[in-house]
């Protein structure tokens, strides 16, 4: 980093706030993704006002600037690809305001989401998406990216939940957008516009989240199933059954084999499991939902259903699916977790293309997810250090796309698209959607120094 620049960085933040340590930049190289790239220097700020002036300096030295929170995201999206100063938001980590009759809390982008959680719950409130990462992430990064989760068949995604911002622009000036209400229609619908932006177009500095009560009761049931064909079918009619399930998770084959090979939770070696849970208000208010949903398993062939009859055999019927990412990534020494989406009618024929991908390249690919909203995670496991391993690897990613695309679905539910899923957007997106972006994107930076390199934003 020039010495004048990095004099002027610490004259903003000051020198403890200031770094360029090898350790450092090493930290700040990678996130959860397999991407890397060192930058020039990392920042801790505090406040909009040291953001502003970042920026500022930035996109006068036409500087890339990376906005990063915990770094937990899989694509590569806070990795400093073009070099330059990480933007490191975790500081900015205080809950400004709770307003229960408001049904609002405003927070900074460095507060983690278990911390809001935990801070709503004597309240009776919570935050619904609920992103696997929870005790770690950002709220900052949960906006960048629209993170989803488990919950997402009944609650939607970070984005449903977004009522106003606080942003800095790339050339410094600071903007509100959206309201502390719970309708508005006044304007262009910014703040829709930059969750799940990446940190492409503007830093954001403060949240506005709208929170719900908190159900206080729910049921929990499984079922396994022999056929791909039966599961699917089961997640589609609970779909229009009426009943909206708080969770509908499925497992598929190799990830039950994957599992049952490296623990010892011994379970049934079917095609596919599904976890469901419903919430609600009172026990007979769950009961009835979850009395639908096995009306709806039993109509298609399982092998098994459990369900739970307590809090303690609920968590046993979770064990499996909370397990599975971590199972799995111990499996090999690298992994990469895709992050398809597809209609809720085509999950058997995604399950069934991805066993097809698999085979075709000799390749490892467990596959988990959340069925209630069709958005699967396969799991690829690969030896990195194998060359022609990597390669199949590759291969079957881009074949993974190419299906979910072509069954009428999207390259990303919640993961987002960063670095690793760049190359494939024009699959989803056709010229004039690109252009458009693109145009957005030039709008707001014109000088390119916000995250570049990501979301095929710069061809």
């Amino acid at each position: 980093m020039d010495k004048k620049i990095k004099q002027s960085l610490i004259d903003i933040v000051g020198e403890e706030n200031y770094t360029d340590s090898l350790i450092d930049m090493v930290s700040y190289s990678y996130d959860a993704s397999e991407h890397r790239h060192r930058p020039s220097c990392g920042v801790w700020v505090k406040s909009a006002e040291q953001v502003s002036e970042i920026l500022k300096l930035a996109n006068r030295e036409h500087i890339p600037v990376i906005p990063r929170g915990a770094g937990t995201g899989l694509c590569g999206m806070a990795v400093p690809v073009s070099g330059g100063i990480i933007l490191d938001l975790s500081h900015m980590n205080k809950i400004l305001k709770i307003s229960i009759e408001d049904r609002l809390a405003i927070v900074q982008p460095g507060v983690i989401y278990a911390e809001l959680d935990k801070a709503l719950a004597p309240h009776g409130f919570f935050f619904p998406p609920d992103p696997a990462s929870e005790k770690v992430c950002t709220l900052g990064g949960n906006v960048a990216t629209n993170a989803g989760g488990i919950r997402g068949a009944k609650y939607g995604t970070t984005r449903d939940y977004v009522l106003g911002l606080k942003v800095v622009l790339p050339d410094g000036r600071v903007m509100r957008t959206g309201s502390n209400t719970m309708k508005s229609v006044s304007g262009y619908d910014l703040t829709k516009l930059f969750v799940g932006s990446e940190g492409t177009l503007v830093v954001i500095t403060e949240i506005t989240f709208k929170i719900n009560p908190k159900p206080t009761a729910t049921t929990t049931a499984l079922a396994t199933f022999d056929k791909l064909e039966d599961a699917g079918r089961a997640v589609s009619q609970i779909t229009y059954s009426g009943i909206l399930p708080r969770a509908l998770e499925i497992l598929g084959r190799h990830t039950i084999l994957a599992i049952n090979q490296n623990t010892d939770l011994n379970l049934p070696e079917v095609d596919a499991m599904l976890l469901a849970e419903t919430d609600g208000y009172t026990k007979e208010e769950t009961d009835y939902q979850m009395k639908k949903i096995i009306e709806v398993f039993k109509k298609n062939n399982p092998k098994e259903i459990k369900e739970a009859k307590s809090e303690e055999e609920a968590a046993e019927l979770w064990l499996a699916r909370k397990s599975s990412y971590a199972v799995l990534a111990r499996i090999k020494t690298h992994f990469v977790l895709e992050d398809v989406t597809i209609p809720m009618a085509r999950i058997a024929d995604m399950l069934k293309g991805i066993e097809a991908i698999m085979e075709r390249h000799n390749i490892q690919i467990a596959t988990f997810g959340h069925a209630g909203d069709g958005n699967l995670h396969p799991q690829i496991l690969y030896d990195g250090y194998d060359p022609e391993q990597v390669k199949r690897k590759e291969a079957a990613s881009a074949e993974l796309f190419q299906l979910a695309v072509e069954l009428g679905g999207t390259l990303s539910g919640e993961h987002g698209i960063g670095l690793s899923k760049a190359p494939f957007m024009t699959l989803e997106h056709d010229p004039v959607a690109m252009d458009v972006m693109r145009a957005i994107k030039r709008l707001f930076d014109p000088n390119n120094i916000l995250n570049p390199g990501k979301m095929a934003l710069e061809a």
